[in-house]
């Protein structure tokens, strides 16, 4: 019998029960129902249960989910997902500067702050294309330095690297030399361990990491800035295939075949939507609108708002904004953070766990302390791809690293919890700020050889300078 995975109602009740613990409702006694009538815990790694449920309990979860959907939650008033909302909660909310914006330079007005340690010294001008071509290829290393690593526990993680001597992380991870017992304990991701091991990497392989920029760029060139939440949604169905979609991302899509409308379809039978997939699909946002943070904010939450909610959507956010200052090319990693935030209601839990994880960062100088502190946090009550404690890392791991590249993909993925999403987010800012292709260290791009495999659209295939080229004629449009 196919097991289906990420949409099928006895798993994700669940999920739904932990969810609403920690945005304000109260499932308790809707968990006591399900759990005397036999209902399963959440899958702990995989999205499906290893045996069906009977119709019976199907049923039942499902009712539990509608249920579960109309408590009220006490976090509602500082946790909204509403635009005007947001924005009335955010008092540094950025001004908006439209067209004025620009590539590569800080306006006389902002004074030109130095750049971060990353941004390697040229003897001319980094191009704006060159600027979004070292985005997309971090955007592409981090993801593939953190693909055979992606669902092991942390400790997992440590041990294998520190088997072949690769720890602190300083290059991609390789099973040659892993004795054979660790390898057994703790294998490698079964999909990607055939592409993204050091002996293995021809090319960048595909990964949703890759794939949702890809989608916003064809959204982009489709219907320009001022898309909808359905606009995602028709390019979505259009380009998208089903079985490439995961958590968020496969509910909205279930829900939309079912004839919902957004932002409905981010709400119903959803207990993945403060999870990190809008989060993973924001970089194209603020690549298209450098020196605007606000319109890099707005435009993350119409693309969020199709498949999450709340932090979920603040996550998204976040990282639009902070693309955007990153892209004026004058600013250091932690003013970029700092406006990131910005865009964030400040009271809620992912403001405060950014904040959290910024300060660690700043009080320890060995990162691992500082990902264990993160780990005694959100471990024990957030799942390993929950938008809170991943947000919370990647703002960590490039406050840390002060900006430099490979110090930034390395601390995101061994920090562990979602690492492919997280490398691929830090590698991108990072990558941003070192601003040209020629600076990011040739052990981490070489093996990529300038091609991208992907099933979207007719992107099979392309390299990430041409892409950068798409992506900045994207710049100009409104």
């Amino acid at each position: 019998m196919l097991r289906l995975t990420w949409v099928q109602p006895e798993d994700l009740l669940g999920h739904e029960l932990r969810q609403a613990t920690q945005d304000g409702r109260e499932p308790k006694a809707i968990a006591a129902r399900w759990r005397s009538a036999g209902g399963p815990e959440a899958p702990a790694t995989a999205g499906a249960s290893p045996t069906p449920a009977s119709r019976y309990l199907r049923q039942l979860a499902e009712d539990l989910l509608d249920e579960l959907a109309d408590l009220p939650s006490a976090l509602a008033d500082d946790e909204p997902t509403d635009l005007e909302k947001i924005r009335s909660l955010c008092p540094e909310w950025p001004p908006s500067r439209g067209q004025s914006c620009h590539w590569g330079g800080t306006r006389p007005e902002e004074g030109g702050t130095p750049p971060a340690r990353a941004s390697a010294p040229t003897s001319t001008p980094a191009t704006p294309e060159q600027h979004l071509e070292s985005a997309w290829l971090g955007r592409a290393v981090g993801c593939l330095l953190g693909k055979p690593v992606e669902k092991l526990p942390l400790e997992a993680i440590r041990q294998l690297a520190k088997s072949t001597g690769n720890w602190p992380l300083t290059t991609y991870f390789t099973a040659r030399g892993v004795p054979e017992e660790l390898l057994a304990a703790h294998p490698w991701n079964r999909r990607s361990e055939k592409t993204s091991l050091a002996e293995n990497i021809d090319g960048m392989p595909e990964d949703d990491d890759l794939s949702y920029p890809l989608l916003n760029l064809i959204l982009l060139q489709r219907h320009g800035k001022s898309f909808t939440p359905t606009d995602v949604a028709r390019t979505w169905l259009d380009e998208l295939p089903a079985g490439r979609t995961f958590t968020a991302e496969r509910i909205a899509y279930r829900n939309l075949l079912t004839g919902l409308e957004p932002p409905r379809t981010a709400r119903h039978r959803n207990p993945f939507r403060e999870w990190i997939g809008a989060l993973i699909r924001a970089d194209v946002h603020g690549w298209t609108n450098p020196g605007d943070p606000a319109a890099a904010a707005e435009q993350a939450h119409r693309d969020a708002t199709l498949t999450h909610t709340a932090n979920g959507v603040y996550a998204a956010m976040f990282t639009a904004a902070t693309i955007a200052k990153a892209a004026t090319g004058g600013h250091d990693v932690h003013d970029c953070l700092r406006t990131g935030l910005t865009v964030v209601p400040p009271g809620s839990r992912l403001a405060r766990a950014v904040h959290h994880a910024i300060q660690l960062a700043q009080e320890h100088d060995d990162f691992d302390t500082i990902v264990d502190a993160l780990h005694a946090t959100h471990a024990g009550t957030h799942h390993w791809v929950h938008a809170v404690p991943n947000t919370a890392l990647i703002a960590a791991a490039l406050t840390h690293a002060d900006g430099d590249f490979s110090a930034s993909i390395c601390r995101a993925v061994s920090g562990g919890w979602d690492t492919d999403s997280n490398g691929a987010t830090a590698g991108s800012i990072a990558g941003l700020l070192t601003g040209d292709p020629a600076a990011l260290p040739g052990h981490w791009t070489a093996p990529l050889k300038n091609r991208l495999s992907t099933s979207i659209g007719d992107f099979n295939g392309i390299g990430f300078d041409t892409l950068a080229h798409l992506t900045h004629r994207e710049t100009h449009r409104s």
